[in-house]
């Protein structure tokens, strides 16, 4: 019998090794023509515009309380979804992830019509003397609108991959569905919780359609590097630049931050196990 000649390198293995490298390229080269167009000696000059400073500020602290918003009230969801059945689920499944599908400005104009002051609930909170629109806070709840797919999904994946025998045992040790959840199911979630995190962040500080349709351009109150980034392209491409750079900046380090934190700071399967027979007694 002769036995069939060793077949030589199929042309799959380059297929895909060109298209990836096309699609490497693709995605590097805006990056590279953006960091091309700014000095270390403009990027200083830049920074010590007020308006510079004043977007930079408002970014990150709008960015910060939006994704503690999204991490206070997005845990408890993501949580129930991951380990509770009860009707109408599936719907609430699809509104959480409606906004990462929803073009920003249709979720900027739907937070309008609720809160806006003719809006579902705008009208409520005018009794109150409160009006959310072209407000610091608006540019707060555009964010977290727009954030809270990321974290909410991500927070899920990471509490349905808890093993239940180990919150079965910590259960038959008397423990509490609250103490099971800190010292067993927290520890165990944490990469995606962290993730999550991460994502709903970034996300949160790159908003712009939502935030402008919502909140407005206003400086010093509702303008974020986004926005400030849209003006600048209008009379000042070299401002533009940096701030699209600052922007960039931002959040290649959350992502950096992410991908080296150390094991033990993330959590692990491994280590969380080890722990939860322990936590459970």
């Amino acid at each position: 019998m002769t036995l069939p000649a060793p077949r030589g390198p199929g042309a799959a293995p380059a297929l895909a090794l060109v298209a990836s490298g096309v699609l490497v390229v693709v995605l590097a080269l805006p990056f590279v023509g953006l960091l091309a167009r700014v000095t270390p000696r403009l990027l200083l000059e830049r920074l010590g515009d007020p308006g510079v400073r004043d977007a930079l500020a408002l970014s990150l602290a709008t960015g910060f309380l939006a994704t503690a918003l999204v991490v206070v009230l997005g845990a408890p969801l993501a949580y129930l979804l991951a380990t509770r059945s009860f009707p109408g689920k599936r719907a609430i499944e699809v509104l959480v992830d409606l906004p990462m599908v929803l073009p920003p400005t249709v979720a900027g104009f739907a937070l309008l019509m609720a809160f806006g002051r003719a809006g579902l609930v705008g009208r409520a909170l005018g009794a109150f003397g409160v009006s959310l629109p072209f407000t610091t806070a608006a540019v707060v709840l555009a964010q977290a609108f727009m954030a809270a797919p990321f974290f909410v999904g991500a927070a899920r994946a990471g509490f349905a991959g808890v093993d239940p025998r180990l919150t079965e045992a910590a259960a038959t040790l008397g423990v509490s569905e609250t103490e099971r959840f800190r010292r067993v199911v927290l520890p165990l979630a944490r990469p995606s919780l962290v993730a999550g995190i991460a994502m709903s962040g970034a996300r949160a500080l790159g908003e712009f359609g939502a935030t402008i349709t919502f909140a407005g351009n206003l400086a010093g109150t509702t303008r974020t590097l986004p926005l400030a980034v849209y003006v600048a392209l209008q009379s000042d491409l070299d401002l533009g630049v940096v701030l699209s750079v600052l922007l960039l900046v931002a959040s290649l380090l959350l992502l950096l931050a992410l991908r080296a934190a150390p094991a033990g700071w993330l959590g692990g399967s491994r280590p969380a196990v080890a722990r939860a027979p322990q936590a459970a007694r």
